[in-house]
């Protein structure tokens, strides 16, 4: 597995080593030594999986208490994988990396603790897999708009289907210090 960083440091994407023949194929997509190796230390307690159909935009998450690590792969289809920078003191605070995951590149993205995190999905449907490091918590989930102007994600859909609950998320702008990291 190869472990690329991003324009974002803390965010990487990883890379898998897949081996192909008339059969299918097969490739590690998670170990710990190999995360290790590459300074990532987080345990991972929860594993996620979502169906979505094209054009669906899921986001911009995060929980402020308990939070969580994510590390994310698309088992089926073709998603945008968004993680914008949420730690105060960096940088890259209100910025994003956004990379193309999909069940033919293998590809999946370490967002750790201080990031919202998203997708959109380019293919007619797609199924994330996704490791946490620390259980969810209702009561300590954030969120942001997906359409907030002043982080402009480009999310590549034509017609967005939008839940309830993210259409009416605060902007970046309006969100409480203690609802950031630091």
């Amino acid at each position: 597995m190869e472990i690329k960083e991003t324009r974002i440091p803390a965010v990487k994407l990883l890379e898998p080593k897949v081996f192909e023949d008339e059969r299918g194929y097969f490739y590690e997509a998670y170990q710990k030594s190999v995360l290790q190796e590459a300074g990532i230390e987080d345990e991972f307690v929860q594993d996620n999986v979502s169906k979505s159909c094209k054009n669906t935009i899921r986001g911009l998450h995060y929980q402020i208490q308990r939070p969580q690590t994510k590390l994310i792969r698309c088992l089926k289809g073709e998603v945008l994988d968004i993680a914008v920078d949420l730690r105060r003191s960096s940088p890259s605070f209100g910025n994003y990396v956004a990379f193309k995951l999909s069940e033919e590149n293998k590809h999946s993205l370490y967002v750790p603790v201080g990031f919202a995190h998203g997708f959109s999905v380019l293919s007619e449907e797609a199924i994330i897999s996704y490791k946490c490091s620390d259980y969810y918590n209702p009561k300590g989930e954030r969120g942001i708009r997906w359409d907030d102007p002043e982080i402009r994600v480009l999310w590549n859909v034509e017609k967005p289907i939008i839940s309830e609950k993210d259409r009416f998320l605060p902007l970046l702008s309006s969100i409480k210090e203690e609802d950031l990291f630091t």
